[in-house]
């Protein structure tokens, strides 16, 4: 709670008695919902359209079967990396918050906060971990977050705000992406009709982030899994790929998939500093 700040003036958010919810100051009051996340938006203010149901829904199977447990690995080691201690931990468009669980738990003194536009994935991220507060926001807007309130943020295929995550990292903090690569789920993107990946999103990403960070260096993630029908269903199912598929066209061209596939994960994780 003490890393949020509120939404309509910016001033530091308290914690009413009895869980009730949140006050500024000023008298701005959010209620914290039955599932343990509080919505933190201006009043009138919708932020972009989050993940639906069904999406998280994928997410959270895909995740908790381990699919992408080598990602969350990479990531906890570059969020440890670098001096000084990581106390608090922000994960802008962190979804579920699974692999911000991951991250705390090479941490146990340090506390996280996921943000997104979600309120479905808010709901998730709510009992990822004792020691994560859900947040649904909007991260291409202000964030409620107080200024040099964190130590680390991450960015998991989510987008990225430069002038915001600079405003809210500790001096020496860090911010670590993780995007994926040109051949992420390669295999499966002429089968299946999958969007593919922009082969300039690194460099986009340099100019989007450069003005407000510097790079820090950065790590290769590639491995191969092997997926049946089912978990290439919910892979497919809890991305992007999901918003131009028609349910009925991804369940046609994932039964004339073999039973096994073999699947390149490769994402690119880089760090940036203040």
């Amino acid at each position: 709670m003490a890393l949020l700040a509120c939404p309509v003036c910016g001033q530091p958010l308290a914690a009413l008695p009895g869980d009730a919810g949140l006050r500024c100051p000023a008298g701005h009051a959010f209620d914290r919902a039955r599932q343990g996340h509080v919505t933190l938006l201006p009043p009138g203010h919708t932020p972009p359209s989050g993940d639906t149901a069904a999406m998280v829904a994928d997410r959270a199977e895909v995740l908790s079967a381990g699919t992408y447990a080598g990602l969350t690995r990479v990531l906890t080691d570059a969020v440890a990396a670098g001096e000084g201690p990581v106390d608090g931990v922000l994960d802008l468009g962190g979804g579920t918050g699974h692999h911000l669980a991951g991250v705390l738990d090479r941490l146990p003194g340090a506390v996280g906060l996921v943000l997104d536009a979600s309120r479905y994935a808010a709901r998730r991220a709510a009992g990822a971990s004792p020691r994560v507060l859900a947040v649904v926001a909007d991260t291409w807007a202000r964030l409620p977050v107080r200024d040099a309130a964190v130590d680390r943020v991450t960015v998991v295929f989510a987008p990225r705000n430069g002038p915001e995550t600079a405003r809210v990292l500790r001096p020496g903090g860090r911010l670590v992406v993780a995007t994926p690569a040109p051949d992420h789920l390669a295999e499966l993107v002429g089968p299946l009709g999958l969007l593919r990946v922009d082969p300039d999103k690194a460099a986009r990403l340099s100019a989007a982030l450069e003005p407000h960070l510097a790079p820090a260096g950065g790590v290769q993630h590639r491995e191969e899994l092997v997926l049946d029908r089912r978990a290439v269903t919910t892979v497919v199912g809890m991305g992007p790929h999901a918003r131009h598929l028609a349910p009925e066209q991804l369940a046609a061209a994932v039964a004339r998939l073999p039973a096994q596939v073999r699947v390149t994960l490769a994402v690119d994780v880089t760090t940036w500093t203040v």
